[in-house]
């Protein structure tokens, strides 16, 4: 399984098939290959060689689609970067990769610029879109202007299966940010298994609308050019630009994190526009109200498949498709099977045990973790032996996620092993924030939590104990974090307490905070 024959597959038997519809650009699949081969031969005229990492820093383009493919075709293991990530963040990334070459949005350049005020292993930079006016030390090249161009013949590199493709970055419950590493067989086996479960076909149109540096998005990239599926770019999410997008480009199906899900549902003008094309809309990052599952199916007049997955495992585990005997159930039970976690995905085998490893009883009562394994599993942190091996128990990768199981099979989460926090899709651990908090001179103690939240799932809060003798703003906190951190994970609410509530054993008790400011 190479991820480079996906789209060299595609390109023979769908040679004038539209593959990219990207605001006024649009792309067959003939013409996408070809770029797609002009990138990889510029690479290797580099001297870029295999295993070697390229990072990506763009909204969602046809430039990124093609990235994902040439980087596959020489070897080369793609980093998808986060753009919502501050410099020093990204700097970080960069640093742990060792990638040597940049590809970048030129609305980025000034964020490119920060950057390069830290040390890193870049050679080059290369531009996409519009090149800025900037003093950057690395060559500059300009997207466009190489893959429209010949840059001489190109033969792929035959590489193992195992070889590692992707590097996607999600922060440790130690404050490091964590390379997920994924080979070209777990992504080439998600990609099948999600064909047969969703049933994608030819006629599929795919709205890029969820960040394509996401897996969330990520995996159709490589399912729909299976199939010779459409892709329809959405640069950054609006919510009507996604609803208008939907509705101009026939899009057929597409994964939404539940923000985008219910901005586009309350939206002003959601029953304005044609969305008649969409078969399905999928969702998943928190659970979901039965209320919410039927909104959607009435307003987009769809199906709607709940999912739930890890950077880890490429990413889905389960999805709430029905059995077919499901399906004969009433309406209003449907919707309690549909707005559960779900079943197992194709090809992932799952189990949810105690304390002892043992399997919990399918009562929807008892509670355990969600552990995994199968084709689709990561085999690892990058350059984090220790965590790879402490993530593993004989061969299962314990997901943190605790959760309870029906009689069906059918699982739900009910809450999370580790201190993490959902916040408009994004996943941020309280152990990050909390050491930037302890980086300011007048704290003496600080907790993170999430608590509800309407619009983003999550809101991440804050409890800070000021050291005595000492004068400290919320804002001032506020500002503070967002100089060292991405803005969605930089705290909304603080609250100053004298102290903060211990357990027996002296540890913070994260439960009496969330109980304290999120009462049920």
């Amino acid at each position: 399984m190479h991820i480079w024959k996906i789209l060299e597959d595609a390109a023979a038997l769908n040679l004038d098939r539209t593959a990219v519809v990207d605001g006024e650009r649009t792309y067959t699949y003939r013409q996408s290959f070809e770029r797609a081969s002009n990138l990889a031969a510029f690479f290797i005229r580099q001297g870029v060689m295999e295993g070697e990492r390229i990072s990506i820093l763009d909204d969602n383009s046809y430039a990124f689609f093609e990235t994902y493919f040439a980087s596959a075709g020489i070897g080369a293991i793609l980093n998808p970067l986060n753009h919502r990530l501050c410099a020093r963040e990204l700097a970080l990334i960069l640093q742990d990769t060792k990638s040597k070459w940049l590809l970048a949005a030129g609305r980025f350049g000034e964020l490119v610029a920060k950057i390069q005020s830290y040390p890193t292993s870049l050679e080059g930079l290369v531009w996409i879109g519009r090149k800025p006016d900037l003093d950057i030390d690395p060559p500059e090249f300009e997207f466009d202007a190489l893959v429209e161009n010949d840059q001489g013949s190109f033969a792929p590199v035959r590489v193992d299966e195992n070889a590692i493709a992707h590097l996607y970055y999600t922060s440790g419950t130690t404050g490091r940010p964590k390379g997920v590493m994924l080979t070209h067989r777990n992504v080439c086996r998600h990609a099948k298994c999600a064909i047969e479960e969703l049933d994608l076909q030819a006629g599929d149109v795919w709205g890029h609308i969820a960040p394509m540096f996401h897996l969330a998005d990520a995996w159709a990239t490589f399912a729909l050019s299976w199939v010779g599926g459409s892709h329809v770019m959405v640069p950054r999410f609006d919510a009507e630009a996604a609803l208008s997008a939907i509705e101009k480009h026939c899009v057929t199906i597409t994964n939404l994190i539940p923000t985008m899900l219910n901005l586009m549902l309350k939206h002003e003008s959601v029953h304005r526009y044609d969305l008649s094309k969409l078969r399905v809309v999928l969702s998943g990052g928190a659970p979901i109200a039965p209320e919410l599952v039927r909104l959607t199916m009435a307003t987009f007049g769809c199906d709607y498949i709940q999912t739930y997955g890890m950077t880890e495992t490429s990413p889905y585990l389960t999805l709430s498709l029905l059995e077919d005997h499901l399906k004969r159930l009433p309406p209003d039970e449907q919707l309690r099977y549909k707005a559960k976690t779900g079943r197992p995905f194709k090809g992932v085998e799952l189990k949810v045990v105690d304390d002892q490893g043992g399997r919990i009883e399918p009562n929807d009562i008892q509670v355990g973790e969600i552990w995994v394994r199968g084709a689709t599993v990561t085999p690892g942190y990058w350059n984090l032996a220790d965590e790879t091996r402490n993530a593993f128990t004989d061969g299962w990768l314990r997901t943190g996620d605790l959760a309870v199981v029906d009689r069906e099979g059918y699982i739900n989460i009910v809450d999370r092993k580790k201190d993490m926090i959902v916040t408009g899709g994004e996943n941020v651990y309280s152990t990050e924030v909390e050491n930037v908090l302890y980086m300011h001179p007048a704290v003496l103690e600080a907790a993170v939590f999430g608590i509800a939240d309407e619009t983003w799932g999550e809101m991440v809060s804050a409890a800070v104990v000021p050291k005595p003798d000492t004068t400290l703003q919320k804002s001032e906190l506020i500002q503070f974090c967002k100089q060292h951190l991405a803005s969605y994970k930089t705290p909304k609410k603080i609250e100053f307490l004298k102290e903060l509530p211990k357990t027996g054993s002296g540890k913070i008790n994260k439960r009496s905070l969330r109980e304290m400011y999120c009462p049920k």
